[in-house]
């Protein structure tokens, strides 16, 4: 029998089995080790588990509390809880689900977003909707009296003032605000008063004219 052939000895198996498991030992120990030193470099408390979300902050980094107001939006009485950034024309848009005022420019320079706040027409991009708690607003859904259109409307038919009809329901707040303020007397009066309401079809005959119509209804 050669030396290949001949069966171990039990010390030859014994010293095998104490290398393997020398082997493995010391894999483990290594492994805890390297495991120690990656969570003792972590911050203490930053290995439990997520924090809920944190409020909104803001440019230097503290939170923006919520406020609480409350709004009359065409005759109905809202309590609203907003973050205290948002312009009006957001929080009519997007809380209130009111989207018949536009989002034009978000500039004030197109008047797409014109609303009523307390009987005054207004760009609603240009402020913010806290600076109005208490305020009565009207938007243009609540013109219409149920299936009656307001004098305004019914004109902005009778003669085409409208072809996109994107900008149709700032120019009729507008116009409705240019009628009260009594400054829709002629052609050139109303003109003047509703340069800041932008049509880019180029709609503004029928505009002036719808508007010189329900000033003469109204």
């Amino acid at each position: 029998m050669s030396e290949h052939d001949k069966p171990e000895s039990e010390e030859a198996r014994s010293g095998g089995a104490e290398a393997v498991h020398y082997a493995f030992f010391r894999r483990d120990v290594l492994q805890m080790a390297a495991g120690a030193a990656t969570l003792a470099a972590i911050p203490h408390g930053t290995a439990t588990a997520a924090p809920p979300a944190a409020a909104p902050t803001n440019q230097e980094g503290t939170s923006v509390m919520p406020a609480r107001i409350r709004l009359t939006v065409n005759g109905n009485s809202r309590e609203l809880e907003l973050d205290p950034r948002q312009s009006l024309l957001d929080v009519l848009r997007e809380t209130l689900d009111l989207t018949g005022t536009k989002k034009g420019c978000n500039q004030g320079a197109c008047g797409a977003c014109t609303i009523l706040v307390d009987g005054k027409r207004i760009n609603s991009c240009l402020t913010l909707a806290i600076m109005h708690d208490g305020a009565e607003i009207t938007t243009i859904e609540g013109l219409a009296k149920g299936d009656e259109l307001h004098p305004l409307q019914a004109a902005f038919i009778e003669h085409d003032g409208l072809q996109c009809g994107f900008c149709t329901s700032g120019q009729i707040m507008s116009g409705v605000g240019c009628i009260a303020e009594g400054h829709a007397h002629s052609p050139e009066e109303i003109r003047f008063w509703m340069s800041g309401n932008i049509c880019r079809c180029g709609a503004y005959p029928g505009i002036v004219a719808a508007v010189a119509d329900a000033a003469g209804r109204t």
